[in-house]
């Protein structure tokens, strides 16, 4: 989950440095650090508790010169965030510098026995013991820094990314990477070194993407060398990457998630594109045309995913089963992955993970694989670990997600989902095609009805200064809605501090009804569609027990909206499109609570970007 940069080359590395720890803030931001070493062969380590522009601020008086360094943005896992906790570290004689991101699991076996060796620690993380490792055999062995880290990596076990400079050899990072990720940019005699490509594509557009298992040498006047721990020269292929750097900047908003919510109208417009042909009457995926056979034979699919990712995969399955007709199982990855799941070769495993390097989502592909079930990816980040551990799959194609709490991301990968259950259902025949044409011709419609509910952020943005004292949210839907009342939920849990729940609208008066005052505020989605009548006397339930309802209904109700204290209307659209809809006042409700409240919206308190650690 940290951030890691790293530059060799001609230029001055320290703004290179910081700009990719901006970019990357994302994925951590409990402390920050940066080791360089310049002209006189100092190794030079600067580090503070706290986000990237306490470490400007920090540096300000610092010697930041050098055309090499590494630097790191930090979200904690051992040790509590801290100064002395902060990477990069020394190694004891000060002559090695190390950032890391993952777990080191047998950090406290491979401590102990370098403490009964005579090694001191200044720090409590698991990557210190990494770095004094390699140090250590460095001596012991009289070995080169890349023998060392090669041995020392040998030893491990966990999960790591790191990179390592010394002192002494100023010409060359060792970066390294196992179940973490790690690219490398090549430039005109420079390298560059970073956690994901957005901080590689202002100065080069190739790069290379480090595979588990891979240690690369960062070397001046040399191409980049890829190697094992066993010294086997790897071959590793170069890619050109298309990124927009608009799409990693504000862009005149407040804050990226509302940048990011803004967005979703051309990014869904960017993920249906190629797909739902010009005539809107059909969809096409070139992974269901490609491994027809593989997906029309299954018997089942199991959705994997985490988080906001759990919540679109049980969208897709109620998708998925009314349109093809196949049972749905929808998984926690981090549970999937650990309760010795029944998995059937004949079985589908979709794997949905904004970054496509989630730590479970990524170990739970590889257990299904092991069993000999079909694996299919759904992920944003081109090039990331899932993608490339899947037999096939589908980009989500809406750019970059800065902002923590996931907006556009979410609705993409439910846009997938429906683009792939309409086009199994055409091929397997389960689907009138009445009924197709009119789905998907509806679904080209969403991104113009987004536009129309976005109008109202002003408005929503009012009422959300009359909930700021809430100190809990009830958010209720039925069918569809009910995955749209769990990921409201979590928006506003995440970003707002205010604990929330997600119930099924029926399943309320099975307990949570007893919570319901006049200081409990109930979101209900109560769409007019099969279930409205039913959502209907559950508003007249909370309403009798002085609940506070904020409804999100469909344009022209007049029969809710005399009931419920607030009304956020939507266009109409087809039931199991509505999710595509709803979401979006729910995340602007939550976004305008938070900002109310003061709050770091982008990144919150304890969470980052991509969970790449258990």
């Amino acid at each position: 989950m940290c951030g890691i940069v790293g530059y060799i080359g001609k230029k001055e590395a320290f703004p290179i440095l910081i700009k990719g720890l901006r970019r990357l803030e994302y994925r951590g931001y409990d402390s920050a650090g940066v080791a360089l070493i310049n002209d006189n062969g100092d190794l030079n380590v600067c580090k503070t508790k706290g986000k990237v522009d306490n470490l400007v601020e920090f540096c300000s008086d610092k010697d930041t010169t050098g055309c090499v360094g590494i630097a790191h943005t930090r979200w904690a896992t051992h040790g509590e965030p801290s100064s002395v906790n902060a990477h990069p570290h020394y190694s004891e004689s000060k002559n090695l510098a190390i950032i890391h991101n993952g777990i080191i699991e047998n950090y406290a076996d491979l401590k102990e026995k370098l403490l009964a060796k005579g090694v001191h620690f200044q720090s409590d993380t698991d990557t210190e013991v990494l770095v004094q490792l390699v140090e250590y055999i460095m001596k012991r062995k009289e070995l080169d820094l890349l023998t060392a880290v090669q041995v020392a990596l040998y030893q491990v076990i966990g999960a790591y990314a790191i990179a390592i400079i010394d002192k002494r050899d100023p010409n060359q990072i060792i970066a390294a990477r196992k179940q973490s990720p790690l690219v490398v940019g090549i430039g005109d005699g420079e390298f560059f070194l970073a956690s994901d490509a957005s901080p590689i594509v202002e100065y080069t557009d190739r790069v290379a993407y480090l595979e588990d298992g891979n240690i690369a040498v960062l070397r001046l006047g040399e191409e980049l060398k890829v190697v094992d721990v066993l010294d086997r020269k790897l071959h590793l292929d170069v890619q050109t990457v298309d990124l927009n750097l608009g799409q990693l900047e504000k862009g005149g908003y407040p804050h990226f998630m509302l940048k990011e919510i803004f967005e979703q109208p051309d990014c869904l417009t960017n993920c249906m594109r190629g797909r739902v042909n010009v005539d809107m009457d059909n969809v096409v995926l070139s992974s269901v045309i490609d491994y027809k056979q593989q997906l029309l034979a299954a018997k089942r699919f199991i959705i994997v995913a985490c988080g906001t990712s759990w919540h679109a995969g049980l969208i897709g399955k109620q998708i998925i089963e009314n349109y093809c007709r196949i049972p749905v199982e929808v998984e926690y990855a981090s549970e999937f992955r650990y309760r010795n799941p029944v998995i059937n070769p004949d079985d589908v495993v979709i794997a949905i993970s904004q970054s496509g390097e989630t730590a479970d989502t990524l170990a739970a592909v590889k257990l299904a694989k092991d069993h000999g079930a079909f694996i299919y990816g759904i992920c944003n980040a081109i090039g990331s670990s899932i993608p490339r551990a899947t037999h096939t799959g589908c980009y989500i194609h809406v750019g970059p997600e800065i902002g923590v709490a996931s907006t556009k991301a979410f609705t993409g990968q439910v846009t997938v989902l429906t683009m792939l259950a309409l086009a199994l259902a055409k091929e397997k025949g389960t689907i009138r095609h009445e009924r197709y044409m009119e789905v998907v011709r509806e679904l080209h419609t969403i991104p113009e009805k987004m536009r129309k509910v976005l109008k109202q952020n002003s408005r929503i943005a009012d009422l959300s200064r009359t909930f700021t004292y809430a100190r809990n949210f009830l958010y209720l839907g039925r069918g569809y809605s009910y995955p749209v009342a769990l990921e409201g939920a979590l928006k506003l849990k995440e970003i707002s501090y205010i604990h929330a729940e997600g119930y099924p609208a029926a399943e309320m008066k099975h307990g949570p009804i007893a919570l319901i005052d006049s200081d409990m505020p109930v979101v209900v989605i109560a769409t007019r569609n099969a279930m409205y009548e039913k959502v209907l006397s559950n508003i007249q339930e909370v309403k009798a027990r002085k609940g506070k309802v904020i409804a999100i209904v469909t344009e022209g109700d007049d029969t809710i909206s005399r009931i419920a204290d607030e009304v956020i209307e939507l266009p109409c659209t087809i039931e199991c499109l509505e999710p595509l809809l709803a979401t979006i006042p729910l995340q602007i409700l939550a976004y305008h609570i938070a900002v109310c409240k003061g709050l770091d919206v982008d990144q919150p308190r304890n969470l980052a970007k991509s969970v790449t650690v258990e």
